[in-house]
């Protein structure tokens, strides 16, 4: 936090925790996606999809690291800054405290060298301790150069859709009845073991 703190001042604690905790569900949802617990008869919105829900190894126990804080003056949802000494003392404490995994849900919006890649740096440090680095893609594909966290020791996980879709009628205020097709969107990680 003192890369953040350096460059935009003290953090407006009503508009983030200054602690590792979430205020805009990012974090909680990519820590249910690694290690979420047994969740049975889980379902989509509708009730399409109904089944057990679990994370990737949900007997996992996490370390969580924020290096993200809010823009000042602008909401969680509007998005957040990532300082680079802030990303790389992240990075850095989690060697240090020996996790297994480092899964880091944080990307470039265009491409960059490596020289200015910090998360691509950090993350090379990481695999020489053989820590296992994995990161999001982005969220700006499927365009060609879209990819964020393109380097070669980094395994860079997206998302995609399901081979199947729901339909669904929605009835409109005047009473007509039209079907619609409804998309499930899954994560697919590679590694998710910490």
């Amino acid at each position: 936090m003192h890369g953040y703190q350096s460059a935009f001042g003290p953090l407006n604690e009503k508009e983030d925790y200054k602690s590792a905790r979430d205020k805009d569900g990012h974090g909680s949802h990519t820590a249910s996606i690694v290690a979420g617990r047994v969740v049975p008869n889980a379902s989509a919105i509708g009730g399409f999809a109904k089944g057990t829900a679990l994370g990737g190894a949900p007997l996992a126990r996490l370390a969580i690291y924020k290096a993200c804080w809010p823009i000042k003056g602008k909401s969680k949802h509007e998005g957040n800054i990532c300082t680079n000494i802030d990303m790389l003392k992240a990075i850095d404490d989690a060697i240090g405290d020996g996790v297994d995994v480092l899964s880091i849900s944080i990307g470039f919006s265009a491409p960059i060298s490596y020289e200015e890649d910090v998360i691509a740096r950090g993350a090379l440090h990481a695999v020489r301790k053989n820590i296992v680095v994995v990161c999001s893609a982005g969220n700006s594909g499927p365009l060609p150069q879209t990819l964020s966290n393109p380097a070669p020791w980094i395994i860079t996980v997206a998302a995609s859709t399901v081979d199947r879709s729901f339909h669904a009628p929605i009835k409109l205020s005047n009473g007509t009845i039209i079907e619609v097709k409804l998309a499930m969107c899954v994560w697919f990680y590679t590694v998710c073991l910490f």
